[in-house]
C-alpha cells in the first residue's frame, strides 16, 4: 500500500499557491475570497486553514475523496454552518469587500446574494412549478404578480427549463423527472439575482443526459454568476470549470487553472489523485 504524504508536508502556505494560475500575475476582479478559513464541529476539525480567492464569471471545481471537507467548505460559503449545533468557522469570506461572517451582516439576507443548489433535486413537494420558483421572492415580500411572471419566465429560461414546462406552470413540482427537478432547483436559486451560485454534487443524483443539461446549463450560468461547484467526477469538473481546487483531509493541497491541474499538477498528492490512485 502506498502511504501518502500529509498535506502539512506538501502544501506551500503562500497567499499566491491559492490563486489560480491564470489569474495570479494579472489584473482580476474576484468576486469571493475565503481567507484562512477553519471550520470546527465541536473538537472535529472539518477544513484546516483554507484560502481561496474566486474570479468573478467564472466556474471554480472543488475536487477531493469523501470526507476531505469540499462541501463542508462549501457551506461555509453560504453561512449554513449557522444552522449547525456546535459549528464553528473562523476567518474570513469576502463577497466583493463585504465580510459575510461580520456580526453585521444578516444571514438572510446574504444567502440571497449567494445561492445554493444540493445534491439531490429538493423541490418544495407540495408546490407548484411556478410557486417553487417564486417561494423566496415571495418571502422576501415581491407580490406583484407581473414581477412574478417574468422572474419565472426568466428564471426557467435561464436554467434551459422553459421550453419544457411553460404550459404546465401549475403542474406539481414532483411531477417533473430527476433532472427537471434539479434544473426547477437552480431556477429557484436564481430567482433571488444572487451573485454566485454554489453547487453540491448537482448532477450525482441524475442519469448522463440529465447531467448534460445541467453541465449546459452550468457552461451557460458563468456568463453572469459566479459558481462555486463540489464533485466527485473529475470529467465533470474537466468539461465544466475553470478552476479546480484539490482538497485532502481537510486542507487545500493545490488550486490551479483547471487544464493544468489535470495535465501538470504541482503536487504530488495531486498527482496521485487524479490518475486515480487513490480516493
Amino acid at each position: 500500500m502506498t502511504v501518502l504524504s500529509t498535506p502539512a508536508q506538501k502544501i506551500n502556505n503562500s497567499i499566491d499557491s491559492q490563486i489560480p494560475d491564470s489569474v495570479s500575475h494579472v489584473e482580476k476582479k474576484f468576486k469571493m475570497i475565503a481567507e484562512n478559513v477553519t471550520i470546527h464541529y465541536g473538537n472535529t476539525m472539518g477544513v484546516k486553514n483554507v484560502t481561496m480567492k474566486f474570479p468573478e464569471k467564472s466556474v471554480t471545481a472543488l475536487i477531493g475523496p469523501s470526507g476531505c471537507g469540499k462541501t463542508t467548505f462549501l457551506r461555509c460559503l453560504n453561512r449554513m454552518h449557522d444552522m449547525t449545533k456546535n459549528a464553528k468557522v473562523e476567518g474570513k469570506v469576502m463577497l466583493d469587500d463585504v465580510d459575510l461572517y461580520d456580526k453585521s451582516i444578516d444571514p438572510i439576507y446574504h444567502r440571497r446574494k449567494v445561492g445554493m443548489v444540493f445534491q439531490k433535486p429538493n423541490p418544495f413537494p407540495t408546490m407548484s412549478i411556478y410557486d417553487n420558483v417564486v417561494a423566496g421572492l415571495k418571502l422576501n415580500g415581491v407580490k406583484d404578480k407581473r414581477i412574478l411572471d417574468e422572474i419565472v419566465e426568466d428564471s426557467l429560461k435561464m436554467a434551459y427549463l422553459w421550453d419544457e414546462v411553460k404550459n404546465d406552470l401549475k403542474k406539481s413540482a414532483i411531477e417533473l423527472s430527476g433532472g427537471q427537478q434539479q434544473r426547477l432547483c437552480i431556477a429557484r436559486a436564481l430567482a433571488i439575482q444572487p451573485e454566485v451560485l454554489l453547487m453540491d454534487e448537482p448532477a450525482s443524483a441524475l442519469d448522463p443526459i440529465a447531467t448534460q443539461k445541467i453541465e449546459e446549463t452550468i457552461m451557460e450560468l458563468k456568463k453572469e454568476y459566479t459558481i462555486i461547484i463540489v464533485t466527485h467526477n473529475m470529467q465533470q469538473a474537466v468539461r465544466v470549470s475553470d478552476y479546480t481546487g484539490f482538497m485532502y483531509l481537510g486542507e487545500l493541497i493545490e488550486f490551479r487553472e483547471t487544464k493544468k491541474l489535470f495535465t501538470d499538477p504541482k503536487n504530488e498528492l495531486t498527482s496521485k489523485y487524479v490518475q486515480g490512485q487513490f480516493g
